[in-house]
């Protein structure tokens, strides 16, 4: 089973304290310093569209793209009661291709986490063809500390529905975490169990702004933790800015 097939209906009731509101706000704080009035936005990596559902209602123009099919179905459906709904595709980010160009392609989370570093480079080259002259990409990771520190633990989510147990693993080697996702929800009378496992990529900093910056972007950034602090060592999420000339 592909990473967040069974998850997608049960992922919003999970991931109720993701800060959305905050990221977007802390976006739109670098654009205007940046001086950047983005009107065409791809939301890549959408998940089930929660920040691409935020997006539209701020006014921008949205576009949101995602390789997995079952949360492109929850996207669509929470997008519906929009009076200008985001147009949801089905593209995995190494072989993004858009029917017109962007202003601004942002990905939340951990999207560039879940594709190891020849694959970020192909998405990368994607995200520069798919932007204007002068658009900005950005985007969040989880950091190489972050995933390391995850080594050998278990942490349980649960609602009245859903009953869900991660374990991790870090792999030094690969230098990814391996997660086993037991996911338990109710079905009428009964519980369903259902199993995923996802693998992260733990990317540095450093690999990544060469990886921006070989496939043609310039004025790159880096920020720690939705601060504009630089990152630090222990830094839990790294967001990375970077425009197309």
């Amino acid at each position: 089973m592909n990473a967040y097939d069974a998850l997608a209906q049960s992922y919003d009731a999970l991931t109720y304290d993701v800060p959305y509101p905050a990221i977007l706000h802390f976006w739109e704080t670098i654009l205007h310093e940046r001086r950047k009035h983005p009107k065409k936005v791809l939301d890549l990596a959408c998940g089930t569209g929660s920040f691409s559902v935020l997006l539209a209602k701020r006014g921008y123009r949205v576009t949101a793209a995602d390789r997995s099919e079952q949360m492109l179905t929850e996207a669509a459906a929470k997008a519906s009661a929009l009076s200008d709904p985001p147009q949801f595709i089905l593209q995995p980010m190494q072989k993004l291709r858009l029917p017109q160009p962007a202003d601004w392609i942002v990905s939340c989370l951990d999207g560039f986490n879940y594709v190891n570093l020849t694959d970020c480079k192909k998405a990368f080259a994607r995200c520069y063809a798919s932007l204007a002259p002068g658009g900005i990409f950005t985007f969040d990771i989880s950091s190489e500390w972050k995933l390391r520190a995850m080594d050998g633990q278990v942490w349980l989510d649960e609602t009245d529905d859903v009953y869900c147990v991660w374990r991790t693993d870090f792999d030094e080697k690969k230098r990814c975490c391996r997660f086993g996702v037991d996911l338990f929800y109710r079905e009428g009378d009964v519980w369903r169990r259902e199993f995923e496992e996802h693998t992260q990529y733990a990317h540095s900093v450093s690999e990544l702004r060469a990886a921006l910056k070989a496939a043609g972007f310039r004025k790159i950034q880096t920020f720690s933790d939705l601060t504009e602090n630089r990152p630090s060592a222990k830094t839990q999420r790294v967001f990375f800015a970077a425009e197309k000339e």
